[in-house]
């Protein structure tokens, strides 16, 4: 709330009804396109903000089947509330094992530290080096550094129009066997993906504009295209629910709220005739962005220019930073097994966001044996998000093919 005096914004402990927060439309349960009439009524979600006369969040139950699942549930937080992961976090708290209806589900967590690894004067050298000219592009990125205008580049005022949510799971057995033939990590693997996804559907779109027929294997993209990412980083020690569980009983919220940075990830976007290149090129980028301090600074300028002047300030920045990239891209684990929410068998999870000064979120979650790729899309400047989703799935297929071959082809 905004305090009368001093019109500061502060949070208020409230009680809450639950009734102002769960939304139960009476659906007809013969309805002749149910997947169509609830992508539709995510996407009328984005045309209206949270009541602010309530707590920040609610809850719509979609009674109706579709494809996927034999219901659907659509929670609906403001992002003040907390970040990504805390959301996820606090929604799977709410969750058990399938399995075990007294166990709280298990996150995929990573083998390899989060921490800078410094081992020599040169890898000092390097982080130093990496961190530098990350904090120049920072600065130039707020100043005037703006990407090419693409057709994956937002307008002006992007923020202001409604979203379309569409999602593509692909198999985790799929994405670990080209981790495993290119001995890389499953990030290098899912971006070298959505990097040659980009690609493909940019083509797609160029060929379009300029009104030739789309061949996949010739290359009209303009060349030297800047497309960077705002790719956000967790930076929270633990990532366990059941931690946060702990914090929640004791009162405790210091891992709550909103504790990410960022980077500006830059994707080389073309057709390549080695599929693995797209997973080379993408690991080499963000081995550097691992190497730098970047995730650390921009979380300490955001945090600086909050306390000194303000929660406009840092939106104002935020925003500069935003509109001048082309995407948003994070990725959120989920759980390792199957989950019930209060009896109910979870079929998928897809997070995303709206509201945003961009065109275009790629948000990756994965759940079981599942990756899925969640894409959030401003359809006047994205049409047809569908189609990115089938580049994307083509283009795993078209890595894992040329990786196995390549394996078996060391092997012989």
């Amino acid at each position: 709330v905004t305090d009368k005096d001093t019109g500061v914004i502060r949070w208020i402990p409230t009680k809450v009804n639950i009734d102002n927060h769960i939304i139960m439309p009476k659906l007809d349960p013969n309805i002749e396109f149910p997947d169509k009439f609830v992508a539709d009524y995510m996407s009328n979600l984005s045309r209206t903000p949270i009541e602010n006369t309530k707590p920040l969040w609610d809850l719509h139950l979609l009674d109706i089947k579709t494809s996927n699942a034999e219901g659907t549930g659509v929670f609906r937080f403001h992002h003040s509330l907390g970040d990504g992961m805390s959301l996820m976090t606090l929604v799977l708290a709410c969750t058990r094992k399938t399995s075990d209806l007294n166990a709280i589900p298990t996150l995929a967590v990573s083998k390899d530290s989060g921490y800078i690894k410094v081992t020599s004067f040169w890898s000092i050298l390097e982080v130093f080096w990496n961190s530098l000219v990350a904090v120049m592009m920072f600065v130039f990125t707020v100043l005037f550094l703006k990407d090419t205008e693409t057709p994956l580049k937002g307008s002006l005022g992007v923020e202001n129009r409604p979203r379309r949510f569409v999602r593509r799971s692909v198999s985790l057995v799929d994405i670990k066997a080209v981790k495993n033939a290119m001995n890389v990590t499953l990030n290098d693997v899912v971006l070298g993906v959505t990097q040659a996804g980009l690609s493909c559907y940019l083509n797609r779109r160029y060929s379009k504009i300029k009104g030739l027929d789309y061949n996949s294997k010739i290359d009209v993209i303009p060349q030297n295209i800047r497309l960077r990412a705002t790719f956000f980083f967790n930076l929270r020690a633990t990532t366990r629910i059941d931690t946060l569980v702990e914090t929640m009983k004791t009162g405790k919220m210091g891992q709550w709220g909103n504790k990410i940075g960022y980077v500006l990830l830059p994707f080389t976007i073309g057709l390549k005739s080695n599929p693995l290149d797209y997973v080379k090129e993408a690991k080499a980028v963000i081995d550097r962005k691992k190497a730098s301090l970047e995730p650390l600074y921009t979380y300490f300028v955001l945090y600086v220019v909050l306390k000194l002047f303000g929660i406009k300030a840092a939106g104002k920045l935020n925003h500069k930073v935003f509109f001048n990239t082309t995407l948003w891209f994070t990725n959120v684990p989920g759980p390792q097994e199957e989950v019930t929410f209060y009896g109910h068998d979870c079929a998928y999870m897809a997070p995303s966001c709206y509201g945003q000064p961009n065109a275009l979120m790629i948000h990756i979650v994965s759940y079981m044996d599942k990756l899925t790729f969640v894409i959030s899309a401003d359809e006047e400047t994205i049409p047809d998000p569908q189609q990115l989703c089938d580049d994307l799935e083509e283009s795993l297929y078209l890595i894992k093919r040329s990786a196995l071959g390549t394996e078996s082809a060391k092997n012989k």
